[in-house]
């Protein structure tokens, strides 16, 4: 997808923006919850799919690209929802400066 020829009619998909929150649990650590930051128009692409070794046991990874009208209050480490399954934000970037729109590379969680 090249940033000059994308056209806003992909932004198809409804998507809600979680951030994480964190409150103290009294006993020195913290507690984190999810707190939803933005509801708004996506377009979803699946990039990348790899397999790692975890605990002993091989799992599936798969990436996604998230593209959305710019924002400056998304980061990595939000996670974005969308029919039911979970996309932990890796990076948000603007794939040119003209701050029209913003890409995230996210993976499943």
């Amino acid at each position: 997808m090249s940033p000059v020829l994308f056209d806003p009619g992909w932004l198809r998909h409804r998507v809600v923006i979680e951030a994480p929150v964190s409150t103290p649990d009294g006993a020195g650590g913290e507690t984190v919850t999810w707190q939803i930051l933005a509801t708004t128009w996506a377009q979803i692409e699946p990039v990348a799919a790899r397999e790692d070794m975890a605990g002993g046991r091989l799992t599936g990874v798969v990436t996604h690209a998230i593209t959305m009208r710019f924002r400056d209050d998304v980061t990595g480490g939000m996670r974005v929802l969308f029919r039911g399954r979970r996309h932990r934000v890796l990076v948000a970037r603007d794939p040119d400066p003209r701050r029209r729109y913003l890409v995230l590379d996210t993976e499943l969680e």
